[in-house]
């Protein structure tokens, strides 16, 4: 019988490695899973590489695992706001790696490793900063640059419902990037508000299937 729910965060992310390439997920604080970030900080692996949209807010969620100094790398696409101050002390202080990717590149570098596709041609950063090193091409006329697949080691993300094989509903801006990075992913954790018996998720608003999602706990189980 294929049960995916686990008892808490804790157990969750019991096996993240040293070195791990992690996804979180979050559109600033929406959707961003503090209980699973909350249970690595405990765990306490380190010397991560973070795939995120931003680098945290305040001193919570994200923001904690960079205080913690256990990240030693961040891929994202908007590294700099008024209340990211801690990545700006560690970047500012030469603590932390940075690759800035655009946020629509980002999330198509996670849809492709999920896809098994190795990468993708686009326009988006041809000429800037952010095309160098990278492959050049001309199509049609127009100039564009290649993107590598990322996939990643692991991605937290949150649910709105989920059930025992891992089928998932996300909750509105909740949803942002959890999809993909679920896609990309050899192990996805899961932090859900509701989990729902087999078959009373509709399979027509299903966003996330089972197959992409390894393990999964409620938001309010304890040592969550």
């Amino acid at each position: 019988m294929i049960n995916k729910i686990f008892n808490s965060a804790q157990d969750l992310v019991q096996d993240i490695r040293d070195g791990a390439v992690i996804a979180v997920g979050g559109f600033g604080g929406s959707g961003m899973p503090n209980q699973l970030i909350d249970a690595l900080i405990a765990q306490g692996a380190k010397d991560l590489t973070i795939v995120s949209n931003n680098a945290g807010n305040g001193d919570h969620g994200l923001a904690a695992l960079l205080k913690a100094k256990r990240v030693k790398k961040l891929i994202c696409s908007f590294p700099r706001q008024k209340d990211a101050y801690v990545f700006e002390e560690l970047y500012r202080n030469k603590q932390i790696e940075l690759e800035v990717v655009a946020q629509g590149t980002l999330a198509e570098r996670l849809r492709a490793a999920g896809t098994g596709i190795g990468g993708f041609y686009t326009r988006t950063a041809y000429g800037t900063l952010l095309a160098e090193g990278k492959e050049c091409k001309t199509i049609d006329g127009k100039n564009y640059i290649f993107e590598q697949a990322l996939a990643v080691d692991y991605s937290l993300i949150t649910a709105k419902m989920g059930d025992r094989w891992g089928n998932l509903i996300y909750n509105k801006t909740a949803r942002n990037f959890a999809p993909v990075m679920a896609m990309a992913a050899a192990k996805t954790l899961v932090v859900v508000d509701q989990i729902c018996e087999l078959g009373e998720l509709d399979p027509e608003v299903i966003i996330t299937p089972g197959i992409f999602v390894d393990r999964l706990t409620l938001k309010t189980a304890v040592g969550a």
